[in-house]
Formats: structure tokens, sequence, C-alpha cells
């Protein structure tokens, strides 16, 4: 664009909305980035409160309602209208958790496929599941899909976006709240995240 490219209109825009990708792109890295080191360090505080779980859910996916629209995903959560899940957690930091998984399920899903989100309350914990339709994982990088930066289609996944710091981030904020998390998946039919959460 110095060089003369901003006084051309059939590329000075083109240019300038690759820059500002390009900016919140590492904007994105720096927060990623930051959330990591706390997490890692122990430094995160967590916020504990009672809170409905399907609630907060509703929201998220009214808020990833359009990209999922563009990929021709359906969003599915599996619970009635007036269903209330309460779980005794920091609210902000679940929201990141099942945001990253529901947004890693749009990334790589299929054309067509959905994502289902589903809670069960088994009397002593809430069981969150997220289930995609998507491209899964080949069983050798499963123990891998936590650490930071690791990718399994490092091509795919630098087109798609994304720091490679999302699952790392989802771990470690679950288990802050002294819970756990896992991942099944079959290779080109889908993959399901579950993690616990405090009931109350």
């Amino acid at each position: 664009l110095l060089d003369g490219g901003l006084e051309d209109p059939t590329i000075n825009r083109n240019y300038l909305q690759r820059a500002a990708n390009s900016v919140e792109r590492m904007i994105h890295i720096v927060e990623d980035l930051q959330s990591i080191t706390m997490l890692e360090a122990g430094e995160l505080e967590l916020e504990y409160d009672r809170f409905d779980v399907v609630a907060l859910t509703r929201d998220i996916l009214d808020s990833l309602e359009m990209r999922a629209t563009e990929k021709k995903i359906d969003l599915i959560l599996k619970h009635a209208p007036d269903e209330q899940v309460f779980v005794y957690a920091d609210r902000q930091r679940i929201r990141q958790v099942i945001t990253n998984l529901i947004t890693n399920s749009i990334r790589y899903g299929k054309e067509g496929g959905e994502t289902k989100i589903r809670y069960n309350d088994t009397g002593l914990k809430v069981i969150a599941e997220v289930a995609d339709t998507g491209i899964g994982i080949p069983d050798k990088f499963l123990p891998r899909i936590f650490e930071r930066f690791y990718r399994v289609d490092k091509g795919r996944s630098r087109e798609q976006g994304g720091t490679g710091l999302g699952l790392a981030i989802v771990k470690h904020i679950v288990e802050a709240h002294r819970q756990t998390i896992s991942v099944m998946s079959t290779e080109g039919v889908g993959s399901v995240f579950t993690f616990t959460l405090q009931k109350s």
C-alpha cells in the first residue's frame, strides 16, 4: 500500500482487509497466549457462581449461529426450552470452554453436518458433551490433541484459522475446576468431547 497500492482502488481495499484480518488474528494469538500462560502458572483465579449451563449454552449458540449457517451446520441443544441444569463454576471460563469446543466443531465440521450439545445430570456431577459430524481425529493423534500449538492437519488448520491454543486452554480451564475432559473420535465420522462440571 505504501508503495503506491493505496491509490489503486482495484487492490487497496483487498490489501486493507488482509491487514485487518492479520491484526485480528494477532490479537487472538496474544489473548490466547496470555490465557495459557496464566493457566499454566496457576495464576488464574476462578470466580465460582451458580448458573444454568443450558441457558449459557443457548446464548453461545445464538452468537455462533451465523458462522454455523455459513457452513450449513446445524447446532442442536438436546434440551427442552424450559429445561435447566445448574452447575457451580466460573461462568465466564466455562463460556470460554463451550465456545471453543463448538467453534472447533464448526471449523472442522463437514458442510451439511451437525453439532449436538447435551448435559447429563449424574446426581453428583454434570457431564457435558459436544458431539460433531466433522472430519474426526486419527487415533494416533488423540493423545496429543490438548497440547498447545498441536495441530492434526497443519495445512488445513492454518486455512481454517485459530491459534492452536484453544484445546489446551479448554483442558487447563476444566482442570482448574478440578474436573476432567476427554475426547473420542473416529476419522471421517466425527468427534465427541466430554467434560465434567460440579453440580449445584
